[in-house]
């Protein structure tokens, strides 16, 4: 499975369409390469630390 490295605690959006498309940068999306709300889940997550989140949810720093 490919890992996104996150950069930001807010998806990505890309505006040449009709109307945007949000990119997941948080990895957590199952709706894969896009944003399902997931994000919503790191938003207390601490700047300079690495986390993964189990088949839970829950979340485990590396």
């Amino acid at each position: 499975m490919r890992k996104v490295v996150k950069s930001d605690k807010q998806p990505f959006e890309i505006k040449p369409q009709e109307r945007s498309i949000w990119i997941c940068m948080c990895g957590l999306s199952k709706n894969q390469p896009f944003c399902d709300g997931s994000h919503k889940k790191v938003t207390d997550e601490e700047d300079g630390k690495t986390y993964e989140y189990d088949a839970e949810g829950h979340r485990h720093e590396i």
